[in-house]
Order: C-alpha cells, then structure tokens, then sequence
C-alpha cells in the first residue's frame, strides 16, 4: 500500500484528502477514491486536468508513495491577455 493525498481548491477552501491506495495505482484511481467529484460537481472527469507536485500529467500515471494528486480548474482568463489588459488599463491611467 502507498500514502497519497488528493488535492482541490477553489478561491474560498482548499481540500486535501489522505488516502491508502494500493501499489500501482494511478492518478484516476485516485481521484476517483478521493470522493472530490461529488463534493465538487464542477469537477469534469471528461476534461480534467490533473497533476502531481505541480508539474502536469495524464490520469494514467502511476502514483509513487507521498504523492500528492492536484486537480487543477480551468482559467477563467488566459494570464497573458490578462497582462496585456493590466498593461493597457495602467497606459491609459497615466495619460
């Protein structure tokens, strides 16, 4: 068995669940025993996009003993455009 803990948050709660999975599990199962998707229905397992440590991955990957399991949400804004947007605002204000 292996220790791994999945984690979700929105902009007012962050949720980290502990689970015992057994060896060779992999993120979806994971995800999956978390219990997160019915607590969270925004949570889209046809779209979801999923992570260990920060650094991306597929559901597929095999999970290693303290891993932490991050469901990621969608942008709402692309941060680039929202740069560029900050940029233009802040040109503007100083005319």
């Amino acid at each position: 068995m292996i220790d791994v803990e999945v984690a979700y948050a929105i902009p007012e709660l962050q949720v980290l669940v502990q689970l015992r999975l057994p060896i060779g599990s992999n993120v979806g199962q994971a995800v999956n025993a978390s219990g997160l998707q019915q607590q969270f229905p925004e949570i889209d397992e046809s779209s979801i996009a999923v992570g260990i440590f920060a650094k991306p991955c597929q559901l597929d990957q095999v999970l290693a003993q303290g891993d932490r399991v991050e469901i990621y949400r969608p942008l709402l804004n692309d941060p680039k455009d929202a740069r560029r947007q900050r940029a233009v605002k802040t040109a503007v204000a100083k005319r």
